[in-house]
């Protein structure tokens, strides 16, 4: 073991001289006390190396002693991980709670994966096999899941297995097989492993563009900004704009597998709601909880800034875990913004030559290299597996122009921009349908989306016209096209989280409903009077939000469709020659 001695303390960094060889992220135990304070290798320089805390570090002084581990820093993969709630070390929470009371003590860290638990292993590998890194050896029952007993991705080359344990109940520290390298060398493998958090887990045959839509069933996600399963997303937005809110809809009704919270750095009270809220939700799915298929990393901003980064890496570390086992994961930050302050603070202290706004000049590069590790794989045995991340951005006002929001953007496929002024508004989700956009392809009709991206645009223009001319100074048409635009909003873009139906809404139901509202939108309608158009706009309205609550194909579900298309058509003209374009397109493509 190297050891050093501190020479220096600056916040969270500590300056170490170092008797010997040590390499970048490697751990380290900075000895206070009767206190180790694990620390990570940031930067070297000559015989001295820098040290980020993870802990506070008060009473640390110059000469104490410094332990080297010569591990990077790393998690623990393994079953037992679904369901748990990590701070941004891997450390149990609620087995930190049971050791330390209220307060949560210096120093003490917790077997990530309980040592006791029995898992029923079933082989799948036997002896006389050649095996790779991320091959299965056998599975184990894990909530819904079969979770797959891999040979650690660490194994380079191939190894021919000498034996496998007989079907039965072992724990995750058991020796369940032993494998052979070519040159002799025989290696014992647990149910778990440790993987070093920054290194990408790459144990996949190919790596596949991502081109399925990722259902949320969000109306105006999956319609008009929609996700890829394997992509990636941000949703910047101010201070209360529903962020948090969007997040957590998103990871009960998203048609994924597994979801990983990472709260890097949030406030502790939207923390502490996720936390006692997701073991009461149900799972639609399964009809269980909802956390049988959920980790937590919790880090709030209370929390030591140097965690947060810790934090990000965990997350997205088990979400390629999990995906190695051909499921698909959604990894939710809140919020990569905590995260990069935690970046600006600790360049600050190494006296780097800041960037904008006192950002590191590497930000960019860092934010990156996280959002790429998402991504569509085909595994070795022909299964796909897939990590989606989210990542909320928190500008300070709002401004999208700021550091971070701008990073972001540069590498993610979709932008989901919250408003401030929809969310003051009441109009949630707050996601602002002009200024966001999506690479990737949605769940409806591309050329009917398109369409009705435009009423929007136009619609938008013609109130802000009316903001100056007044309504009086525009003419029936535009009136009216302003009128569409408000109704989209109301009835398409707007949704009810509280309830039970309108809350998530199924891919079949978004189509059938956007081909009626196509149908609205682009009617030439025979209005005598703006009065008689407003009337008639109010009264649809209504009706359709009757009907985006009746269930799906119920008789309430048919009879208020009956009534809007009676009363849509009463008034219909005729229709806009570019979509009845579209339609005759989409006939002859069927044909």
């Amino acid at each position: 073991m190297i050891i050093g001695k501190v020479v220096g303390v600056n916040g969270n960094m500590v300056r170490v001289e170092v008797d010997g060889n040590v390499r970048m992220n490697e751990v380290a135990y900075v000895c206070v006390g009767d206190k180790r304070l694990k620390a990570e290798v940031i930067r070297i320089r000559g015989k001295f190396a820098e040290l980020q805390v993870f802990e506070i570090t008060r009473g640390i002084g110059v000469g104490d002693t410094v332990e080297f581990t010569g591990d990077l820093l790393s998690v623990r993969l393994g079953p037992g991980l679904l369901t748990q709630i990590y701070d941004g070390l891997q450390n149990p929470l609620p087995e930190l709670a049971e050791k330390c009371g209220f307060f949560l003590e210096r120093g003490i860290y917790v077997d990530p994966l309980n040592p006791n638990t029995k898992w029923d292993f079933t082989p799948v590998a036997s002896a006389g096999d050649v095996v790779s890194a991320g091959d299965t050896l056998g599975t184990v029952p894990e909530g819904i899941f079969k979770h797959r007993i891999m040979v650690p991705f660490n194994y380079t080359g191939e190894y021919k297995v000498k034996s496998v344990v007989s079907a039965g109940s072992y724990t995750v520290n058991d020796v369940i097989a032993e494998i052979e390298d070519s040159d002799g060398n025989i290696y014992k493998l647990t149910m778990a492993f440790n993987w070093p958090v920054k290194v990408p887990i790459t144990a996949y045959a190919e790596r596949l563009e991502p081109v399925e839509p990722l259902v949320t069933k969000i109306r105006i996600i999956d319609s008009f900004f929609p996700v890829a399963r394997g992509g990636t997303y941000c949703i910047p937005g101010p201070f209360g704009a529903g962020k948090t809110v969007l997040q957590q809809i998103t990871s009960r009704n998203a048609e994924v597998d597994i979801v990983i919270i990472a709260a890097c750095g949030e406030r502790a009270g939207e923390v502490v709601e996720t936390l006692r809220e997701f073991p009461e939700l149900t799972d639609p799915r399964t009809g269980k909880s909802l956390m049988e298929r959920t980790i937590i990393i919790c880090n709030t901003s209370s929390m030591p800034v140097a965690a947060r980064e810790a934090s990000v890496y965990t997350a997205v570390t088990l979400a390629e875990y999990y995906r190695q086992m051909g499921l698909n994961c959604l990894l939710l930050a809140d919020s990569t913004s905590r995260w990069a302050q935690a970046m600006r603070e600790m360049s600050g202290r190494l006296e780097e030559i800041p960037g904008e706004e006192a950002f590191p000049a590497y930000l960019e590069s860092v934010i990156a290299s996280f959002y790429e590790r998402a991504g569509l794989v085909r595994l070795k045995d022909g299964s796909t597996g897939s990590v989606t991340i989210g990542g909320t951005v928190s500008p300070a006002g709002g401004n999208f122009e700021e550091p971070v929001t701008q990073a972001t953007l540069k590498v993610v496929g979709a932008f989901h921009g919250l408003s401030r002024e929809r969310s003051d508004a009441r109009k949630y989700p707050a996601i602002h349908p002009l200024e966001s956009w999506s690479k990737y392809k949605g769940v409806t009709d591309v050329a009917k989306t398109e369409y009705a991206r435009r009423v929007l645009f136009d619609g938008n223009e013609v109130a802000q016209m009316m903001k100056v001319v007044g309504e009086e100074g525009t003419t029936l048409d535009d009136f009216v096209l302003y009128l569409k635009s408000d109704f989209l909003d109301n009835v398409y873009l707007q949704q009810d989280a509280f309830d039970p139906v309108d809350a998530s809404v199924s891919v079949e139901r978004q189509r059938h409903v956007f081909d009626m509202i196509f149908d609205i939108l682009s009617a030439i309608f025979s209005f005598e009077t703006k009065d008689e158009a407003r009337s008639f706009f109010a009264l649809l309205t209504q009706r359709f939000k009757d009907y985006n609550v009746a269930e799906w194909d119920s008789p309430d579900f048919k009879r208020l469709e009956a009534q809007i298309k009676a009363m849509v058509e009463e008034k219909t003209a005729g229709r806009d020659e570019e979509a009845e374009y579209i339609l005759s397109r989409k006939v002859e493509s069927h044909a």
